[in-house]
């Protein structure tokens, strides 16, 4: 859980998260949105993958990377147990 904690921690991560919400990216595809070396990024995406946030698939010379969607869905759902409910009223 502290690799995802770290892994959210940072803007630009958060950002690189936002951009593969509406399809799977290249790392080229995603270097180009950002204004860092190439090194960065990958050590960027690279954080992503150890926290399981994304997934990585290499295709040739390119690099592909797709959100873990079984990840978030685990987040959320360990996040809504702390949401109040009739059962569960807050203190």
């Amino acid at each position: 859980m502290n690799a995802l904690f770290k892994a959210l921690n940072d803007p630009t991560r958060r950002a690189m998260l936002e951009l593969l919400r509406t399809r799977p990216l290249t790392a080229g595809e995603i270097a180009d949105r950002f204004t860092m070396s190439k090194p960065s990024i990958s050590h960027h995406l690279d954080l992503l993958r150890q926290a399981d946030l994304v997934t990585s698939e290499k295709q040739g010379q390119f690099v592909t990377y797709t959100l873990n969607m079984t990840v978030f869905d685990e987040i959320l759902g360990w996040l809504l147990q702390f949401k109040a409910s009739p059962d569960n009223p807050p203190s």
